[in-house]
């Protein structure tokens, strides 16, 4: 029997056939609860034919599509687990996400092709890659991969012993030590993740539609209403990559209802010529998350018309931990809001005992929506999940109220645009260049993206090294989002009595205070 999400579509196709699943941002086009039930079934069937099986795993290195939502759904329902990979890595780092899964067969976009090539050159596991053709592919009329594998198969329901306790997805997240861990997600996180929104400013129905322009490679965009509308019924406009004034051309031509972004998209909305002239009625939720969103971004929204709140979550929650609801947004601003219904909190210190209220200490967190543990990595899971309990590595403090404030990351980590950057994986490669001598990597405050990476360097002795110089070989190294924009030369790092780098004080630096978290 199948309990698994991939289930849903089934069910829906029975109570709801005719009404809309996910519809088309570039090109209009509907499938219905039905449609999408048939496409899935034949694509599983076509998967299974491949060889794909329980517990394999499939990569996706894709733009946004309903194609991808078609994977996720058809490999759910073979038992097998998605892959997905951030568009923005570079070969390398795509290479080792694709190898340390052990990934069999990939989807790709037909642009993103190249960096699969480079990355797969030497992953002996991947034994097959269907190419994905994107809107201007297909209105070209190429060739289609895609579309000649789903046709390959039978639109009769596959079905698979599938358990809620299956993996399904296993989601890569930056790594502390320069490495990346897959997040093992289960068909009973992205249930509870459904039902927890539920709690959620005023919830979601079959009646709401959302527009999906976040990646959804990313956990926000796929958790926060896309997954959870596919549960109750809801349907989704995908839209293939963001732009602000696409983005208010769909949220008003299908009239959305409901919509997540993170701040940076939010930013750049509020500041879209056309936004006082467009009728966004219809929008009565929105949602922020994976950094703090500025206060006049809120406002912004609020001023348009609609419910504007933001959520706290990590890739490890599936995504949905706490939410901070719309009447307290301006209130508490810097809150992450109390924990959702699932979910507890606790602010613990080094030895897993709860601090004082008002106190700083780690935050830990438990619920049935809280990740199995790391892929392949049982000591890094062993660290955080330790005695039922998630360690976050954020630290906070919980208010009287029960409102909960995250005030530094245990473990330096920046979030910029929606990403999260550790600063050793920086780092790292910095001192690859033969110009540096030492490298701290840290976040400062930026209007656009919510932090930006910075790296203060330690040049060797009558180097010339410039900022733009190194800024360049960086990039050329590592992911865009991970490069610093700012680099300072000093000549020698600040450091404690035991020589440890005090990032506090570069931080202080750059925002004049030492949180690594800032509004």
């Amino acid at each position: 029997m199948d309990n698994g999400f991939g289930n849903w579509p089934t069910m829906h196709a029975l109570r709801n056939p005719a009404r809309p699943a996910f519809i088309d941002g570039s090109d209009g086009s509907v499938l219905t609860w039905r449609d999408f039930e048939a496409r899935t079934n034949s694509l599983a069937d076509a998967l299974s034919q491949h060889g794909v099986q329980r517990g394999d795993r499939v990569a996706l290195l894709t733009l946004n599509s309903v194609a991808m939502m078609e994977i996720y759904f058809a490999v759910a329902k073979l038992g097998a687990i998605t892959v997905p990979i951030n568009l923005r890595l570079s070969a390398p780092e795509v290479a080792y996400v694709l190898a340390d899964s052990g990934a069999s067969f990939a989807f790709v976009s037909g642009p993103m092709a190249p960096l699969l090539e480079a990355a797969s050159s030497e992953v002996a596991s991947l034994r097959t890659r269907v190419t994905i053709p994107v809107h201007a592919e297909r209105a070209a009329g190429g060739p289609n991969e895609y579309e000649e594998l789903l046709a390959s198969g039978s639109p009769e329901r596959v079905t698979r012993d599938v358990s809620l306790d299956d993996l399904c997805v296993i989601m890569y997240t930056s790594g502390t030590t320069g490495r990346p861990k897959g997040a093992m997600l289960t068909h009973d996180n992205f249930l509870w993740n459904a039902i927890n929104i539920q709690g959620f400013g005023a919830g979601v129905s079959r009646q709401d539609l959302t527009l999906s322009a976040a990646p959804l490679f990313h956990i926000g965009a796929l958790g926060v209403h896309t997954m959870p509308l596919a549960f109750f019924g809801g349907a989704t406009v995908v839209m293939e990559s963001f732009t602000p004034e696409g983005w208010l051309d769909l949220a008003e031509k299908h009239r959305i209802t409901v919509a997540f972004n993170v701040p940076a998209m939010w930013a750049a909305i509020a500041q879209a010529e056309s936004l006082r002239t467009r009728d966004l009625s219809a929008l009565t939720f929105a949602v922020s998350g994976g950094s703090p969103c500025p206060i006049v971004v809120i406002k912004a929204m609020q001023a348009a018309g609609m419910a504007f709140t933001e959520g706290f979550g990590m890739t490890e929650t599936a995504p949905i931990a706490a939410c901070l609801q719309p009447e307290d947004v301006l209130e508490h601003a810097g809150s992450i809001g109390r924990p959702v219904g699932s979910v507890d909190f606790r602010i613990v210190d080094e030895d897993g005992r709860d601090v004082p209220t008002g106190e700083v200490g780690e935050l830990a967190m438990r619920g049935p929506n809280v990740f199995v543990g790391y892929w392949g990595k049982p000591q890094a899971t062993a660290e955080a999940i330790r005695g039922g309990w998630f360690h976050t590595g954020d630290l906070g403090r919980v208010d009287e109220e029960g409102f909960y404030t995250l005030v530094d990351r245990k473990k330096d980590m920046v979030i910029t645009g929606g990403e999260n950057v550790y600063p050793i994986e920086v780092e790292q490669v910095i001192y690859e260049h033969a110009d540096v001598m030492e490298v701290a990597v840290t976040g400062a405050p930026d209007d656009k993206w919510g932090e930006m990476i910075v790296a203060t360097v330690v040049r060797r002795t009558e180097s010339t090294l410039s900022e733009d110089e190194l800024i360049a070989w960086t990039r050329e190294r590592i992911a865009g989002f991970k490069t610093p924009r700012r680099v300072q030369f000093v000549d020698a790092l600040p450091r404690n009595a035991t020589g440890k780098v005090l990032k506090r004080e570069l931080r202080k630096q750059w925002s004049g205070e030492g949180s690594q978290v800032t509004r």
